[in-house]
């Protein structure tokens, strides 16, 4: 009978730690679940805060946004365009957008609190529902806006070709009209942080035009613009006619200048999501990418030889 006893004894037991095991394994499952998403139809704002980013609205980004957020210098911030340019993001990309770029002539400027209130009169202007509780800076990573489809852009071998009209300069002359001095705009990031301060003042006189752009958009602005250079005139390294320094046609249809132009693109675009998020610390992996997009090409089709270009021999047509 003992024997019985300590079987039922033990099985008792054995059945109870079980059961503990799958109550601990359910509570550790139940807890490594992923936050829930949130999107902003599901009230993630307050009226209340809404009214708050109103009053900020007009005083800061009406001039540029229009009173009804319709665009006018800058771009709308209601209406299928703006949902399709923030598809399927979270809420928090536009808070920081907000915050590090806004407004455009003094970045940086607002508030983290501030900058969530303007958010939430956003999604007010664009007839997003109210809800009870504000919109916190806890909750932002788990709420997003709506997927929006949108036509696919076109690529850069559709935009580039008959559309385009006949080259101006040669592939030299462009190269150092718009890369050569924009790329050492992002390259400068490396040893300048475009957010520091800075005193510089243009001459009085004589007046430098060079010296008074420079201080136009200074900062941030310059390499936002700097990336958006690269970024939409690498096509233009792809227009038929164009020729080399040496007299020879650009190689529009070879495989690798295509590739070329293409990596030059990516750097670009990766560039200006970088410049709007205010990242500094990117720009030293975007340089080294910028550098190498640079450099290969650079061993093909540059005037010099030996390591930093072919010479006389660049710039031949497809075999």
């Amino acid at each position: 009978m003992r024997l019985t006893s300590l079987s039922r004894l033990g099985f008792r037991s054995t059945r109870g730690a079980a059961f503990c095991a799958y109550s601990l394994l359910g509570a550790l499952l139940l807890t490594a679940q992923p936050p829930q998403v949130r999107s902003i139809t599901e009230g993630v704002y307050s009226v209340g805060q809404a009214a708050r980013g109103q009053q900020l609205y007009k005083a800061q980004c009406a001039a540029c946004h229009g009173n009804a957020m319709e665009g006018t210098s800058g771009p709308p911030l209601v209406g299928d365009n703006f949902l399709s340019n923030w598809s399927a993001q979270p809420l928090a990309n536009l808070i920081d957008k907000i915050q590090k770029t806004m407004p455009f002539n003094l970045p940086g400027s607002l508030s983290r609190s501030q900058s969530t209130d303007l958010a939430a009169y956003v999604l007010q202007a664009g007839k997003f529902p109210a809800g009870q509780a504000e919109l916190s800076e806890a909750a932002l990573a788990q709420i997003v806006f709506p997927t929006v489809r949108n036509s696919a852009a076109p690529s850069v071998a559709s935009v580039a070709g008959p559309s385009l009209p006949p080259p101006e300069g040669n592939l030299a002359e462009l190269m150092r009209a718009i890369a050569f001095p924009n790329a050492n705009i992002i390259f400068n990031v490396q040893l300048k942080d475009p957010g520091a301060p800075t005193k510089k003042q243009p001459a009085a006189a004589p007046f430098d035009y060079v010296e008074w752009g420079s201080t136009v958009y200074p900062g941030w602005l310059a390499i936002d613009q700097a990336a958006v250079a690269i970024t939409e005139t690498a096509p233009l390294l792809l227009t038929p006619g164009r020729r080399c320094q040496n007299g020879r046609p650009v190689p529009v249809d070879r495989a690798d200048w295509k590739q070329y132009v293409k990596d030059l693109v990516e750097v670009g675009k990766l560039a200006r999501r970088a410049s709007q998020a205010r990242n500094f610390e990117a720009f030293i992996d975007i340089s080294d990418k910028l550098n190498d997009a640079c450099a290969n090409c650079h061993k093909v089709y540059r005037d010099k030889g030996g390591t930093e270009g072919s010479g006389a021999t660049r710039c031949q047509p497809s075999p």
